[in-house]
């Protein structure tokens, strides 16, 4: 009789099953869901990456006020710079390096080998999440403070900016968990009518400084009341520019959508010229149009707004361009801001979702390093909200004081990128390229270092997003460590040949660690075996021998190649971890021959907790017991499963 089930299993299982469902969506990458091989223009595709970017504009100027007064716009000179003469040349590079999406963290990874490189993206990936994380909340939280500071809005909203902020991240949630697809068409619409309302608000700011100019002497009398002479203003705002580092952080989503820029007919994967020359477009357009919207809206917003005003509880906190809007254009033209500020702060937090549900299947899957229940979209979905909730309400929901989180992330990953240009010019011996990058990096990390030492919660929170990585993906690590790890098997055609050579008989195979490798050392091989296992003397036998090529690797593809020494046949491969190797071309000889394979080894001797180790960093141990492990996960039926033998 069938065991009954009852409603409540049902449901849980069906719940299990959304929630695992597989989103093939997410696997295609952060900006490649709506459509993975369509592409468009670069300037449409400069609106998707202006959503994350453009959108600082809503918190920016008031936090640059705050942090630097009266020294705002010199400051905001200051980064400006920086982001033409810096950030530009660096992105620019990266898209030459990196054309199909892959970013600055790709090229570490590729630049620094063995298990540093991946230690040092998981790292950098902890600064991603503390980037994203940050970008949700912070965007909501402004969006809560446009909303709640708006005429319109009922005033028992007053002293809800926490309840109103965690209310859109879980609208944000919400939409994930049914499928979000980004559109193009709805970043275009969203930026150009935020940029139009901008330059519409600036330049009404503008025409009223002009019409009132006792506004600049009053800024000029405070300039020198406070800070003396022209020397000590650049000097003092040298130090404080890096507060403002908010507005550097489109460059990595710059390149991240490359896939995404249509380029040239002549284009090939392996040389994508037309998409990077308009990558370049894409990249330099934004620094451009962002730079003129950093300088002008700093200047409006500290000549204009009371610097009261700007702190917590004034009504230009955190939204300092919309004040300018409902002051100087009613409340209709304020309203139509707020509005359109409060669409392109969710959008930014939309992109900035897509972007961490993309860091998984990038990265940690074929490092190993992502629990099977990581593949789906669902649960990844509710672990960032409640990450999210977390910081909101640690934060209060504080524009301002979120600032310094937000750009720890954008400053390291941007000083990672500046590395990575770095390492790779002096790579190909350009002195030049060399000296320049360099000294970008230097600017970037001291960038990075004060901005920490001033704002430290960044810092923790992205050593809480380390943490957690490192510690979820070696656990990750262990338990996949079992698994075949084989994307593919190629033969070469003397491997192939001795296959179907030895195929006439019982196909035997002898797991040797190459050590000088000539005839002298398989005569003694084949010796010891066919004695400890009586084999007749007249099966031929094949030698098989893995070499770790990268044991931080997880999965590749084995190429085998035949090799005679004297008369004696070997199947040489390389593979991330020898056991899982062998095992995987045992099954592979299986299938091609429809026989059974027996596989010969020798014992080891000592410490099997030094072994496990060796295996899990080194790719070797004791390979008879791991291999064995490794076909019985791989093959469920025992009387398919080829046949290990270990003697000596």
């Amino acid at each position: 009789m069938a065991k009954r089930i009852s409603p409540a299993t049902q449901y849980r299982q069906r719940c299990v099953r959304w929630l695992l469902e597989d989103d093939k969506a997410a696997e295609e990458g952060a900006y490649l869901k709506e459509e993975p091989h369509r592409q468009h223009e670069w300037w449409q595709v400069m609106c998707l990456t202006g959503v994350d970017y453009f959108s600082t504009l809503g918190y920016q100027p008031g936090i640059a006020a705050l942090a630097a007064g009266a020294l705002s716009p010199l400051a905001t000179l200051i980064l400006v710079l920086l982001t033409l003469f810096g950030a530009l040349p660096i992105y620019r590079r990266v898209a030459v390096m990196s054309p199909h999406g892959e970013g600055s963290i790709s090229m570490l990874e590729h630049l620094l080998p063995w298990w540093q490189g991946k230690l040092f993206v998981l790292c950098l990936l902890g600064f991603v999440a503390t980037d994203f994380i940050i970008t949700i909340t912070l965007s909501a939280a402004d969006a809560t403070a446009h909303i709640v500071e708006n005429p319109l809005v009922p005033e028992f909203l007053d002293g809800q900016a926490i309840s109103l902020t965690l209310v859109l991240i879980a609208l944000l949630s919400i939409v994930f968990l049914r499928g979000f697809r980004e559109a193009i068409g709805l970043a275009v619409f969203l930026v150009g009518a935020y940029l139009l309302l901008n330059v519409v608000t600036i330049g009404v700011s503008i025409g009223h400084v002009l019409d009132h100019p006792a506004v600049i002497s009053d800024w000029q009398t405070a300039l020198f009341a406070q800070h003396g002479n022209p020397f000590m203003m650049l000097g003092v705002s040298a130090l404080l520019f890096p507060k403002l580092a908010l507005g550097l952080s489109g460059f990595e989503t710059g390149v991240a959508v490359m896939p995404l820029v249509r380029g040239r007919r002549s284009d090939t994967e392996e040389a994508p010229l037309g998409r990077v020359q308009n990558t370049h477009k894409l990249l330099t357009a934004a620094a451009v149009i962002m730079s003129f919207f950093l300088l002008t809206s700093s200047l409006v917003t500290t000549l204009l707004i009371p610097t009261s005003e700007f702190h917590p509880g004034g009504k230009a906190n955190g939204r300092a361009l919309a004040y300018l809007a409902h002051l100087y254009m009613g409340d209709g033209f304020g309203t139509l801001y707020d509005l359109s500020t409060i669409s392109i702060l969710w959008f930014a937090g939309a992109s900035a979702m897509a972007g961490l549900l993309n860091i998984v299947p990038r990265y940690l899957p074929r490092y190993g390093m992502a629990p099977n229940w990581a593949r789906a979209t669902r649960p990844l979905v509710l672990v960032y909200t409640a990450i999210a909730f977390t910081v909101t309400i640690l934060f209060k929901a504080n524009v301002e004081a979120q600032g310094g989180a937000y750009a720890t992330g954008v400053l390291v990953l941007m000083s990672s990128a500046a590395l990575a240009v770095t390492l790779a010019a002096r790579r190909n011996r350009s002195k030049k390229g060399s000296l320049a990058f360099g000294s970008i990096t230097l600017v970037f990390l001291y960038t990075t270092i004060v901005n920490i030492i001033e704002r430290p919660e960044g810092i923790r929170i992205a050593a809480f997003f380390i943490g957690t990585i490192i510690a979820t993906s070696l656990v990750s690590r262990v338990w996949r460590s079992t698994e075949l790890r084989t994307d593919q098997i190629e033969m070469d055609e003397a491997a192939c040949q001795f296959i179907a050579d030895v195929n006439q008989s019982e196909m035997r195979l002898i797991a040797n660690r190459l050590n000088t490798g000539d005839e002298q050392e398989y005569f003694l091989k084949e010796k010891e075996v066919r004695e400890d296992n009586h084999i007749p003397s007249m099966d031929a036998v094949l030698f098989l021998e893995v070499r770790v090529a990268d044991a931080s690797e997880f999965a590749d593809t084995i190429r085998i190649k035949g090799v005679w020494v004297g008369n004696y046949r070997i199947l040489r491969a390389e593979s991330a971890a020898v056991p899982n190797a062998i095992a995987a071309i045992l099954l592979h000889i299986r299938d091609q021959t429809s026989k059974l394979p027996h596989a010969y080894f020798g014992w080891v001797e000592g410490n099997p907790i030094q072994y496990l180790m060796r295996f899990i960093l080194f790719g070797e141990g004791d390979i008879a017991v791991v291999t064995r492990e490794v076909l019985r996960r791989a093959e469920k039926d025992p009387k398919r499963r080829p046949i290990l033998h270990v003697g000596g």
